[in-house]
């Protein structure tokens, strides 16, 4: 059980599968072990279904298993209502017993079931944007179907964060679009990650072994293979460097992982860890803007040298902490600033130290955790929720 505090009492509601090697779930139990640490109450609210051992200092409840049967991917799924309205009357329930008095929403069916239920219990809702439906969801849909999809995305941003008392976004491009419509106050606060001792050489060793990887040798992303990851954009620029791997390090299924791409599957954490350490480029291909890749954390704290897109990687310089290209940047492009790196190692060792320097002075837990309460008490001294 979570321990006793003084702090405000707050609900973390999650509509996904926890814990899960994800990256929207690592910021969640991060963020709340952060939050904890400072003096909060926190209870985290998901749904019935996991993958591994949550923290045990965490208070967790969660919805009915048998009605949380949501597969344990990133996107959408047919089974996710039910699983939402579960975890809905999950969240009533437990306000009875423990007088919630804000709620973290995190993303967007979290804040929908947060707003139905801030009629019975008047909490004040402050929306954690994990991503921008008006550019997330076309990438979900047949491409017919993008313009339309892409339109009901923007509606919903704007609906969901006219609803809610309080706005948290992770990136610049979510605080910006929201901040047009929001009825509370909008913060920028980017995840954090408080930096740890380097895998040990003979775990990375070993870890290289085990997939047949020459260490320093290979291009990495590390992450879920939802479509707005662009790895099709990734897997051309691979097939143009054939004598260097580029290597996905996944916990989904590597089913209809696109050609060019060599894709393996860490045993846990840990060894994902040791394969971000040694790679010789981390490359993070994402252009659907909207949130902040939990993956660049972890890039970051390897020191590693990153290439990525502009606007995706808040923070980070071009050729200062990492090389970004433009969203429209050719595969050729991306393949030639992974050639760069690869064939430089001293100036991808000067990148990656800045990179880390970045995480260090701008991604510390205490300060996010800070941050977030002085949003949590502006949204409670001033909440016109709904009773």
């Amino acid at each position: 059980m979570a321990r006793r505090s003084r702090g405000p009492r707050i609900a973390a509601l999650a509509a996904f599968p926890f814990p899960l090697a994800l990256g929207s779930q690592i910021f969640v139990r991060d963020q709340l072990q952060a939050l904890s640490g400072a003096g909060a109450d926190v209870t985290l609210l998901c749904y019935g279904s996991g993958a591994g051992e949550a923290p045990p200092q965490l208070r967790l409840i969660r919805a009915p298993r048998a009605l949380s049967a949501t597969p344990l991917r990133a996107g959408p799924s047919l089974r996710k209502p039910l699983s939402d309205a579960a975890l809905t009357a999950t969240y009533i329930a437990a306000h009875r017993r423990r007088r919630f008095e804000v709620t973290l929403a995190h993303n967007v069916e979290a804040a929908l079931a947060a707003l139905a239920a801030r009629r019975l219990t008047g909490v004040p809702v402050i929306y954690v944007a994990h991503t921008l439906l008006g550019h997330e969801l076309p990438t979900w849909g047949p491409g017919r179907l993008r313009a339309a999809l892409g339109a009901l995305g923007h509606r919903l941003d704007g609906a969901i964060a006219g609803a809610c008392d309080g706005v948290l976004a992770l990136c610049e491009a979510s605080a910006e679009r929201l901040a047009r419509c929001a009825r509370g106050p909008v913060e920028l606060i980017p995840p954090g990650l408080d930096p740890s001792a380097a895998p040990a050489d003979a775990e990375r060793t070993r870890s290289c072994e085990r997939f047949g990887l020459p260490p320093q040798g290979f291009a990495l992303y590390s992450g879920n293979l939802g479509r707005y990851q662009d790895l099709d954009w990734l897997a051309r620029a691979a097939r143009q460097l054939p004598d260097l791997p580029f290597v996905v390090a996944t916990h989904a299924p590597l089913r209809g992982l696109p050609p060019g791409l060599r894709g393996v599957r860490p045993r846990d954490y840990a060894e994902m860890r040791a394969l971000v350490h040694s790679a010789a480029v981390a490359v993070l291909p994402r252009r659907t803007p909207g949130g902040f890749p939990i993956k660049l954390l972890g890039y970051m704290e390897a020191a590693q040298a990153i290439v990525a897109v502009r606007g995706i990687a808040d923070g980070l310089v071009h050729q200062a902490s990492a090389w970004l290209l433009e969203p429209n940047a050719t595969p050729e492009q991306l393949a030639n600033a992974v050639r760069s790196l690869a064939g430089d190692p001293e100036r991808a060792r000067r990148l990656g130290r800045q990179a880390r320097a970045q995480l260090i002075s701008h991604h510390g837990s205490r300060e996010v955790a800070r941050r977030t309460l002085e949003l949590v008490g502006r949204v409670r001294g001033s909440s016109v929720a709904a009773v």
